[in-house]
């Protein structure tokens, strides 16, 4: 028998659960629609899934299909769920079918969907995990550059005499080459503060560089 064609409704394409969503799992959100049956309703299978939106791409794994899958649950696209044993999803907004047959599939719970964990395949728990443990880096990275970090050596420890080679410490009497010398320590610490203040800034500008 021929499979009836489907129609996709203009406020369909901006369903808040496919903005929501990034665009890898946006385009397999499109394909659940063409794959669901009329109800929406579908068995959570990632490799066959895979094979049908994804034929013959062997980046599209079981894994990166339940990582979709996940986030268009979390996104409000698609609602996972299990019964009998088994991992089943229904959408959110199916396609329009002209005499939709009635699903063969069981329908959601009326509870919160609690089984989503195995449903995936615990690919849930892997990204929980995945989060621990590059926060946990960091964060040993961060305590070990504070370990490392030397503190900064004063200025004034290499500024220039403020006075002049007979009044190494300037004096309280009038002297041209004292003040000669204070105008240049003086100019000699602004310019480094200047410098520093780049670098700090320049610095700063870089860490807000995406990765």
């Amino acid at each position: 028998m021929r499979r009836r064609q489907r129609a996709i409704r203009p406020d369909q394409w901006t369903h808040p659960g496919l903005l929501r969503a990034s665009k890898e799992a946006r385009l397999t959100g499109m394909g659940l629609w063409g794959i669901a049956d009329d109800e929406g309703r579908l068995e959570i299978r990632p490799d066959l899934i895979a094979g049908a939106l994804y034929p013959g791409d062997p980046t599209m794994t079981s894994d990166v299909i339940e990582t979709h899958l996940l986030e268009l649950d979390e996104a409000g696209f698609v609602t996972l769920y299990q019964s009998g044993g088994r991992g089943w999803m229904e959408l959110s907004s199916p396609l329009v079918t002209q005499r939709p047959r009635p699903s063969t599939a069981p329908p959601p719970p009326d509870m919160e969907h609690s089984g989503t964990f195995v449903a995936v395949g615990g690919a849930r728990e892997r990204e929980e995990r995945e989060r621990e443990e590059r926060a946990s880096a960091w964060a040993a990275w961060e305590a070990e550059q504070e370990r490392g970090r030397v503190p900064a050596r004063p200025l004034l420890m290499d500024a220039p005499p403020i006075g002049c080679p007979e009044h190494p410490n300037g004096r309280f009497a009038d002297c041209g080459p004292c003040g000669t010398a204070r105008r240049r320590h003086d100019r000699w610490l602004a310019e480094r503060r200047y410098s520093e203040q780049v670098e700090r800034y320049e610095a700063a500008a870089d860490d807000d560089e995406p990765f």
